[in-house]
C-alpha cells in the first residue's frame, strides 16, 4: 500500500522523489502508520505478483485527520494505481469493491479529497461522490455507500 500511496500523492508524474523521501512528510507518513487499527479496510489489485493498485479506508477524528475528513463516522478513502496501469478501469474496480466492503461493514458514507485537475475526479463523480467543500485546490467529496 505504501507504493500506491506514493502513486496517489505524486499522480502528476514528472520529477518525483524516491519512495522513501516522497512518503517522509508528516501528512503522508501518518496515512498508513499503524495500519490495521479498528475500521481500516483495504483492497489490492495485482496480476502475476505485480501490484497494480490499492484503495483503502481509514477513520479519523477531529484532532487527527487527513485532507478529506468530514466526520468521525465517515472514513476517508485513499486510492493509488501504478502510473503505467492507469486508465484501464483498475481504479473503478478498486473503488467499487471498496465501497461494497464499506457497505457490508455498515459504513453509511465515505469521503475523499481530490485536486480539481485530477482526472480521477470524473471517476469519483460517476460513482456518486459529490462535493461538500473546497480546501485550496481540492474538493472534499462524499458518497453514500448505498448509492455507490
Amino acid at each position: 500500500m505504501r507504493e500506491m500511496l506514493y502513486e496517489a500523492a505524486y499522480w502528476r508524474g514528472g520529477h518525483r522523489p524516491d519512495l522513501e523521501m516522497g512518503l517522509s512528510t508528516p501528512e503522508l507518513r501518518k496515512l498508513l502508520t499503524g495500519w490495521g487499527r479498528d475500521g481500516d479496510i483495504a483492497v489490492i489489485a495485482e496480476r502475476d505478483s505485480e501490484l497494480l493498485g490499492a484503495a483503502w479506508l481509514r477513520f479519523w477524528d477531529d484532532l487527527d485527520h487527513s485532507f478529506g475528513y468530514v466526520a468521525r463516522e465517515v472514513p476517508e478513502l485513499g486510492i493509488g494505481v501504478s502510473e503505467r496501469h492507469r486508465s484501464l478501469g483498475i481504479g473503478r474496480q478498486l473503488m467499487t469493491r471498496l465501497l461494497s466492503e464499506a457497505r457490508l461493514a455498515g459504513i453509511a458514507q465515505v469521503s475523499l479529497s481530490v485536486e480539481r485537475d485530477n482526472r480521477a475526479l470524473h471517476l469519483y463523480e460517476s460513482l456518486g461522490f459529490r462535493s461538500v467543500g473546497v480546501v485550496g485546490n481540492s474538493y472534499t467529496m462524499v458518497v453514500d455507500t448505498g448509492d455507490a
